[in-house]
């Protein structure tokens, strides 16, 4: 959330408690549409003059942004009698023992021109593309520099603009990039989308103007839309973009934007949007939106996540939010100091931000056979003396709809201090999780670990290995991060990409690093099951075999935009089984194939072409 002070030119749980489930009421607000003010088709970024290196790393101290003016102070704790009256009863308090290993792939990203630098990025089939403030760089999967990759200033893609805050997406679903920035003066959103899968090619970009300046604003990928939450002070409100008319290059996409309620005692605030992953969720499915409540915040309050669900008619020009759901989570400690000097350094007295009032970026939404499931992390006081990540994987029975805490815990396994993470889900259900990690005795370093699926909950199982040594100590600010960005390989799906803030000789830097939690087949009952898909004249036959139960599968047909069209069951014998859908009526295209088990991760998707 930092303006940037550089010129460039516009180139056109061990214990886990039941929901405490509401009846759904009525969203709020009117709903309040909006168009572009501007819109303009960059030329390739390959045919752009990059920023030299020398000063996308220069080691001169960066100015802090004036934008912090712009965040209401966060309050300590003000109720005396909220939970936990001492440590926090789902800390993880050992180490575990299996051995993710060093990363698949790790290098130094950009530094920045502003502090803090904000780094988010995402992998895409061939490539990596990094943004901090000010500056954005496409790189192979290997860290390689790309040839007209850049680096660019974000203004060079933004209406000339370098106020910061970016966030890089890769859309899966249409094979696109997405690239964000906010702008300070007049409450500016600008929105990038490529042309094509060429993250060095052309770019359809926007300007619109939001009613109130969206701070710390976060993106997501939905079915209906891109979805935008952020920091609006004590009024919250959600934005959503028309999604399809952006990737066709429309001049003028509709926004949609609306305010609702969700419990916020004033402070620092910003809810995230669910961002699909995996496969987009059924047409119609409502994006749900989340936050948390502290009961430290008042006696009003409880320790709990709160669940809304947001959709919209573009034809309407109607954008719904509405209440879904009150989770009750073991208690926790979000109080965080009214000036931000939260996570200490060794050797001096300076303490970091440690970004309190939010759940961290991304809310992971993947869909299961039975199930979906999100998952979350955020930052919580452990002792007068620690702060930490307490992370959550909740799960929605598709039947009913209801959420429910599967396991929730925070991650303390000795006395640093660890923050501003950010999680995800592989494939395989296993759960990946970075952060910075800080001590009197260790500097800002950038670390991760993760689970499997089959692990006993509420345990990061895997022992903490560390991506970025640390070194020195940060005085001249308390800014640190405010971002971190996990994003799924797109084409493997089970690596996870990360880029985060460390400290080298008390200088920001960030890292791009990737990392797999490894997966024993062994263990995994179903990891010999093999499924295939073909078409043939009239119909769709799906075959699957070594199934290691003769017990019920789900099998589901879905178009390419993830619109469940047939759902039946199979049930294998001797571990076999084939069935079929008839193409009748279908048009050309590719469509998807899911067989899943109900309530485990095991789930193979194939896509299948009909001529």
């Amino acid at each position: 959330m930092k303006k940037c002070f550089i010129l460039s030119a516009f180139a056109a749980a061990i214990l886990w408690l039941p929901a405490q489930t509401q009846a759904q009421t009525n969203d709020e607000g009117k709903t309040e549409v909006f168009y572009p003010t501007n819109f303009s088709i960059t030329k390739p970024l390959r045919e752009m003059a990059p920023v030299p290196e020398e000063e996308l790393n220069s080691t001169v101290q960066k100015k802090e942004s004036d934008d912090r003016k712009l965040r209401v102070p966060f309050a300590e704790k003000t109720n005396p009698l909220a939970e936990p009256q001492g440590e926090d009863p789902v800390a993880q308090k050992i180490m575990g023992t299996n051995s993710l290993g060093a990363p698949l792939v790790s290098w130094n990203g950009q530094n920045g021109n502003g502090t803090p630098p904000d780094p988010t990025g995402a992998a895409g089939p061939n490539h990596y593309v990094q943004a901090v403030n000010c500056y954005y760089k496409v790189y192979t999967k290997t860290g390689n520099s790309v040839s007209g990759g850049g680096p660019y200033s974000l203004g060079s893609l933004l209406f000339g603009v370098n106020d910061g805050d970016p966030i890089v997406m890769y859309d899966k679903f249409a094979d696109r990039w997405v690239i964000t920035q906010f702008g300070i003066s007049g409450n500016k959103i600008f929105f990038a989308v490529s042309q094509t899968a060429d993250p060095t090619g052309s770019y359809y970009t926007w300007q619109y103007t939001s009613t109130v300046f969206p701070d710390y604003l976060k993106f997501s990928i939905w079915t209906d839309g891109y979805y935008m939450t952020a920091n609006f002070g004590t009024t919250e409100r959600l934005y959503v973009f028309e999604r399809d008319a952006m990737l066709t290059g429309a001049a003028s996409p509709k926004s949609v934007t609306k305010t609702y309620s969700p419990p916020n005692a004033g402070y620092f605030f910003c809810p995230l949007a669910a961002y699909a992953d995996g496969q987009l969720p059924p047409a119609g499915t409502p994006c749900p939106i989340i936050s948390y409540e502290d009961d430290g915040w008042g006696t009003s309050y409880d320790d709990a996540i709160n669940i809304y669900d947001a959709s919209v008619n573009w034809a309407a020009s109607s954008l719904t939010i509405t209440f879904k759901q009150t989770l009750l989570t073991s208690a926790f400690d979000a109080s965080y100091n009214s000036s931000w000097n939260d996570i200490p350094q060794p050797s001096t007295t300076s303490k970091l931000d440690g970004i309190g009032g939010v759940f961290t970026y991304r809310a992971q939404y993947r869909v299961w056979s039975g199930y979906n499931t999100l998952v979350l992390n955020m930052g919580v006081k452990v002792n007068s003396t620690q702060r930490s990540i307490r992370w959550y994987e909740l799960r929605q029975d598709q039947s009913t709809g209801t959420w429910s805490i599967y396991q929730q815990s925070t991650y303390s396994p000795d006395t640093h201090s660890r923050w501003c993470g950010s999680i995800a889900m592989d494939d395989n259900g296993s759960i990946g999780m970075a952060y910075a990690k800080s001590s009197s005795t260790v500097s800002a370093s950038a670390c991760y670990t993760g689970r499997n699926s089959y692990d006993a909950l509420n345990q990061m199982t895997y022992t903490e290995e560390t991506a970025a040594a640390g070194s020195g100590a940060q005085t001249f600010t308390n800014r640190f991060g405010d971002y971190s960005h996990m994003s799924l390989d797109p084409t493997d799906g089970t690596i996870l990409w990360f880029t985060g803030e460390y400290l080298a000789s008390g200088s920001q830097r960030t890292k791009v690093f990737s990392f797999r939690v490894p997966y024993s087949t062994s263990i995994d009952e179903y990891g010999k099951a093999e499924v295939t898909a073909f078409a043939q004249t009239g119909s769709i036959v799906v075959n699957g075999n070594l199934f290691p139960t003769d017990e019920e599968l789900v099998v589901d047909l879905f178009d390419i935009n993830g619109k469940l069209l047939v759902g039946k069951t199979a049930t294998p014998a001797a571990g076999t089984f084939e069935t079929q859908f008839s193409t009748n009526g279908l048009a050309t295209g590719v469509y998807l194939v899911r067989v899943g088990k109900t309530n485990t991760s095991f789930q193979r998707v194939i896509k299948v072409a009909i001529q």
